[in-house]
């Protein structure tokens, strides 16, 4: 971490603002309560490795991209990981009696003095980026299999449910949970089969082997994990819920645990959320210009239904997050009722479903209309009654936020009308419909170029209809003009090197699909239209589909045709 007026000289000597620039991005920062450096980055003034490679500079330090570094073992553990993940503080090279160590907190020197006192050697102090710095902590890990072998055998001889408040347990279940974390995980996968224990971490919405434990650890870890969600542990016959958190020196993460009785046991699945996560920004989600406008627009205003629609795991909560914490002003009284609560959001009322006590989401609804709210968020809109209360809710001064599981933003209008909502009331309180998909983002690191062969446009051109797509791009300035053509295009992959994993891809971002409710939309649900009906309408409005704005972002190297092959599959 740099000091406000160190990073003022480094703005300032590299010609990135002037001081009046960084006196406004200071001021900016404060308001919301974040690094001037990671505003800095936030706001795309300057790039991460730019802005770290010249505050070396300034400095008088030299910089290192510790991405292109193979660090060996013995190098690595001269730093103990503790250490190193507590204080951004890694060994990369080691020379007689000098290690080279890189770090994102050149003012840390009490750590620096530590370390050369235990090491009995000279510290040559390097800067890295925070990024780099995230890849260069997870090779502690990369070993995980060779970390559990000793673990596997004393768990083994503890034996069955006993074994949860052992260590071996303990720290089995410990370490996998803590590289998951490490490792971006969504979803931990724990699944037993006949002679072994498979675990599978969510990375970038696909799921990947992790490790594979014998037999005779599976009671043990699944008696811990209960113990940990405060489950019953002699109950093996009924799905189970629970919940609890792990504090690391870097975060803090809730598990949301599910138990489901399969053939070979007790199956498991955690979803991690991270507690305090920063909300994304529309610009932060991957919303094209028109659609960010569209956006804004709708939720300024007073009263309506704004819909967010995609199946399990498009992204829809961080969504709704995100437009509700545009709305979280101290002069507007928002609630929410969830199932559950994934992200604690201050200034804002946040109640969980009880099914069991009666506590549903129609029953919650009727409750908040007595509360006196300006904004509603109803989790998800399941069945006739839920819809109907939000649909009177939105007509009655009040917006209201929820989601739907439908394939697009037209199946959504036809799914309230098919619930039995009365046509007018949708017709006349339905504002905005987002409907979405997550695609991995190709990695920038290894990013190349290629033009498709034939055999792949006669691919494409049976998934979708390319002359609409070529025309929508030709409109939104993706391309020149509709005289270009496939073969003309060039696309983009991820070639896989260290840092994706071999993947090509690193990280995701939302695909969308906005449908504005229009006048001459409003009319055409009145009069209780098919699908296609609607379709044609939303496409006279100018609506941008989901395979559309995937291929604008295939063509300016965000992600890849393969992968919005796989979310749309049309």
């Amino acid at each position: 971490m740099f000091t406000a007026h160190q990073l003022k000289d480094i703005v300032i000597k590299g010609k990135i603002l002037s001081e009046k620039e960084f006196a406004i991005v200071v001021a900016d920062a404060q308001k919301q309560k974040v690094k001037i450096e990671d505003h800095l980055i936030n706001k795309k003034v300057v790039s991460e490795d730019l802005l770290y490679s010249i505050a070396a500079t300034v400095l008088g330090l030299p910089f290192v991209n510790l991405r292109t570094q193979i660090i060996p073992d013995d190098v690595l553990t001269l730093v103990p990981e503790p250490i190193a993940v507590t204080n951004n503080i890694v060994a990369f090279k080691k020379d007689g009696e000098q290690i080279h160590v890189a770090t994102t907190d050149p003012n840390d020197l009490t750590t620096q003095e530590t370390l050369q006192k235990e090491t009995g050697c000279t510290l040559i102090v390097y800067v890295t980026t925070p990024a780099a710095m995230k890849d260069a902590l997870k090779q502690y890990h990369k070993e995980l299999s060779q970390e559990f072998q000793k673990m596997t055998d004393d768990v083994a001889v503890t034996g069955g449910e006993n074994a949860a408040q052992e260590l071996p347990t303990i720290r089995m279940v410990d370490t996998f949970l803590e590289h998951a974390i490490i490792e971006g995980a969504s979803d931990i996968h724990i699944e037993p089969a006949e002679k072994e224990m498979i675990i599978r971490y969510r990375i970038d919405g696909i799921l990947r082997p992790v490790m594979t434990l014998p037999k005779s650890v599976q009671a043990g870890i699944i008696a811990r994990i209960k113990v940990l969600a405060n489950l019953k542990i002699d109950e093996h016959r009924l799905p189970q819920d629970g919940r609890f958190k792990i504090t690391t020196s870097q975060t803090q993460v809730s598990f949301r645990v599910s138990t489901i009785p399969v053939f070979d046991g007790e199956k498991i699945v955690l979803r991690l959320l991270q507690e305090g996560t920063r909300v994304l920004s529309l610009e932060q989600l991957g919303l094209a210009p028109a659609s960010f406008d569209a956006v804004r627009q709708s939720i300024e205003k007073p009263h309506g239904l704004l819909l967010v629609t995609g199946p399990t795991g498009s992204g829809k909560t961080t969504t709704l997050y995100t437009l509700l914490n545009m709305l979280n002003k101290p002069g507007v009284n928002i609630i929410t009722i969830e199932d559950p609560i994934e992200y604690r959001m201050p200034g804002v009322n946040q109640s969980q479903v009880n099914p069991k006590i009666g506590f549903t989401f129609a029953t919650g609804l009727r409750a908040f209309l007595r509360q006196d709210p300006n904004v509603i968020m109803v989790g998800e809109i399941r069945d006739t009654e839920t819809a109907e209360i939000a649909i009177h809710a939105a007509l009655t001064g009040h917006l209201v936020l929820s989601t739907l599981h439908t394939n697009d933003a037209v199946t959504s209008i036809a799914r309230l009308l098919d619930m039995g909502a009365p046509a007018f009331l949708v017709s006349s309180t339905l504002v905005l419909i987002i409907a979405q998909r997550l695609v991995r983002k190709i990695c920038p690191n290894c990013i190349s170029s290629y033009t498709l062969d034939k055999k792949a446009i006669t691919e494409l051109e049976r998934h979708f209809n390319m002359k609409e797509i070529i025309e929508v791009m030709a409109r939104e300035k993706t391309i020149a003009s509709t005289k270009e053509t496939l073969a003309s295009m060039l696309f983009y992959r991820g070639n896989g090197c260290n840092e994706c994993h071999k993947e090509g891809y690193k990280g995701r971002v939302g695909i969308y699909e906005i449908l504005e409710i229009s006048p001459a939309m409003g009319t055409l649900i009145l009069h209780q239209p098919t699908r296609e009906e609607l379709f044609a309408q939303a496409k006279k409005d100018g609506m941008i589909t989901l395979a559309q704005e995937g291929f604008m972002k295939a063509k300016n190297g965000i992600t890849t045709i393969e992968e919005l092959i796989r979310v749309t599959k049309e």
